[in-house]
């Protein structure tokens, strides 16, 4: 049964596409994060392992919503890899042990999804789906504060 939020069918499936390319962009950062939880090596290794690990946690909560989002608009979430690496604005590099490129790449990351999200709340509500913008809007927020703590260990 389809949802009958008024909300016009090709609205939401507009908005669903949106999502689903979102989803795979949040489950390459939740990989790239997890990778460099597994692969960092330094004097400080525990406290990266840590920061990557409440990183990667928070990630898998954010993928849940956003495919919970594009369930509640009556669509199906991608759920594979293969079309997660089609899908996906974000990019794999290659492997790095070094913790200032982790967090640059992260950083990079988090900022790239927060214009892109910025962006995607706008679309969002042209197409007069209020819910979703403000699901978004908690999500830029979240990116944009794993950015700046990220960042707080540049220098």
């Amino acid at each position: 049964m389809k949802p009958n939020i008024g909300i016009p069918e090709k609205h939401l499936q507009q908005a669903a596409e949106k999502l689903n390319v979102l989803l795979a962009d949040e489950t390459i950062l939740y990989t790239k994060t997890r990778n460099y939880h597994w692969n960092y090596e330094g004097d400080n290794f525990m406290e990266m392992h840590k920061l990557y690990e409440g990183q990667y946690e928070e990630l898998a909560e954010h993928i849940d919503g956003v495919a919970e989002r594009i369930r509640m608009l009556g669509h199906h979430a991608e759920g594979r890899l293969k079309d997660y690496l089609e899908l996906a604005r974000l990019d794999e590099p290659a492997y790095t042990t070094n913790q200032d490129e982790q967090l640059k790449n992260l950083v990079n990351d988090h900022e790239t999804l927060a214009n892109l999200i910025r962006k995607d709340i706008k679309e969002v509500d042209g197409l007069g789906d209020t819910g979703t913008a403000d699901f978004l809007t908690g999500l830029l927020r979240f990116h944009e504060q794993k950015a700046w703590m990220l960042r707080s260990y540049l220098k």
